[in-house]
């Protein structure tokens, strides 16, 4: 199985570089395949330029976004890594899906009925968010979140969501023992959706 590790966070060194490297490492140990795509350092632009829009005349998409779209189309398994910044995915990540996923390979609408492009694979999101899980818990942030990003475009793309992981408390100077708590939960979670015993 090949799973592409959608990481959108600025930083090489940051926290969600150590997620997105874990969960790799993770699925890799036992015979799974793994690519960490950077969208940071592949200086992926995600604006959606005019060109872009399906019903423009002269309709065309960039090299960048066939790259992306080639490089998802033999992975079984999306996993996005992103930190949460005001309770949403960042700007790069938000452009990724509406330029990669969106607004091409997903529902015409158009054709509602129509089978999406890319249907039959499933999606993992591990987020990390400053505030303390419980309060991202309490005010319902994940909740929303779950459902107006990763279940719409699960929907609107034909995939399946296996679980969203959300990594609160994570702030500069983490203690390194937490933050070793929260990559042997991200490896804890690989293994349980996808581990031998899933085979």
């Amino acid at each position: 199985m090949r799973h592409a590790v959608i990481l959108a966070h600025p930083d090489p060194a940051s926290f969600n570089a150590a997620v997105a490297r874990c969960y790799a490492a993770a699925v890799e140990a036992f015979g799974d395949q793994a690519e960490v795509r950077d969208l940071y350092a592949l200086g992926f632009d995600p604006r959606l330029p005019a060109r872009e829009l399906p019903w423009r005349s002269d309709f065309s998409v960039a090299e960048a976004v066939v790259a992306e779209r080639n490089a998802l189309a033999s992975a079984q398994v999306l996993v996005f890594v992103y930190p949460l910044w005001f309770n949403a995915p960042p700007a790069m990540l938000k452009g990724y899906v509406e330029r990669v996923l969106a607004s091409g390979l997903g529902r015409r609408p158009a054709a509602p009925d129509a089978r999406p492009l890319i249907s039959g694979k499933s999606l993992v999101s591990i987020s990390t968010s400053g505030a303390p899980e419980d309060w991202v818990d309490q005010t319902g942030a994940l909740a929303h979140l779950r459902a107006g990003f990763d279940d719409h475009l699960a929907a609107v793309c034909g995939l399946t969501v296996l679980e969203h992981l959300n990594l609160g408390g994570v702030t500069p100077g983490i203690r390194r023992d937490a933050g070793q708590a929260m990559l042997d939960e991200v490896a804890s979670l690989a293994r349980r959706l996808f581990g031998p015993a899933k085979l």
